[in-house]
């Protein structure tokens, strides 16, 4: 049954993308309403898979790549419907909605059995960290796609093209603005994550950090970040150079994320 559901949220979430793409190209009224009522839709049955599976598998869904991509598409969609509830920032949905479906896909083509749980993961430290961790990355993915907007609002209004898109987008204030909001929730947790993390591995292994491969990149993921709002907070950095900054430390935490896992295994290559 909670297979069943997930796959009907997965064509939810592509209905909702594909209203806000058309809202983006026509802003035709009431259009990005509606696809927001079918996201939320979306949500509510997402929510259901996940419970359902939890009560199937009597341990927190976390652990394998088809758990862990669908609870991060469920964490950005909760938190953009949240932001967007208290900032109305006109356009986004149009760019947080395909990487919401795009998680989606990425936990469709992952095997979706149940497992047991090894012994490393049958602690209480699982929901926790593993769920912390998520949510930080839905709010970095929310800042990372206002960051990408404001490259695109700058580059027209760099070439003048102000007609278009650039009306559809909010002005480079707003989406600094936000983009900023976003960080400064997604990196305490972020931070969170990796200590909780630590706590974990000491009850587990003995030790507080081993400089595993998962461990290292998560610490240079950290340092970005913590480089990132330092600027922003004490020097001023503001613009373009503080979106390719989130942009660089959002594509160096997918690959602490993913390619960690397939390339550098160790303790923490559990998920597959």
């Amino acid at each position: 049954m909670d297979r069943f559901i997930f796959q009907l949220t997965f064509f939810t979430y592509i209905a909702a993308t594909a209203g806000y793409l058309v809202n983006l190209i026509t802003l035709r009224k009431g259009v990005e309403r509606i696809a927001t009522w079918i996201l939320a839709v979306g949500l509510c049955l997402h929510t259901t898979s996940i419970v359902l599976r939890w009560v199937y598998s009597h341990h927190a869904p976390l652990v394998s790549f088809y758990d862990v991509f669908s609870f991060l598409a469920w964490s950005l969609c909760a938190a953009f419907l949240l932001f967007q509830a208290g900032h109305r920032l006109k356009a986004l949905g149009a760019f947080v909605s395909p990487a919401i479906t795009l998680f989606m896909i990425l936990s469709l083509i992952h095997p979706s059995e149940i497992l047991p749980l090894p012994p490393a993961l049958q602690s209480y430290w699982l929901p926790i960290h593993a769920s912390i961790s998520i949510i930080s990355y839905a709010l970095l993915t929310l800042s990372f796609c206002i960051s990408i907007m404001y490259l695109i609002q700058e580059h027209h209004i760099k070439k003048k093209q102000l007609g278009g898109l650039f009306k559809r987008l909010p002005s480079l204030q707003v989406l600094d603005t936000m983009a900023e909001k976003c960080l400064k929730i997604g990196f305490p947790l972020l931070t969170l994550g990796i200590i909780t993390g630590s706590i974990w591995a000491e009850q587990a292994w003995g030790a507080y950090w081993s400089w595993d491969p998962k461990e290292t990149w998560s610490l240079i993921t950290w340092l970005l970040y913590a480089a990132l709002l330092h600027q922003r907070l004490t020097v001023g950095w503001r613009g373009r150079k503080s979106a390719y900054m989130t942009i660089i430390g959002y594509l160096t935490l997918l690959f602490t994320f993913i390619g960690v896992t397939y390339l550098l295994p160790g303790a923490h290559s559990y998920a597959t």
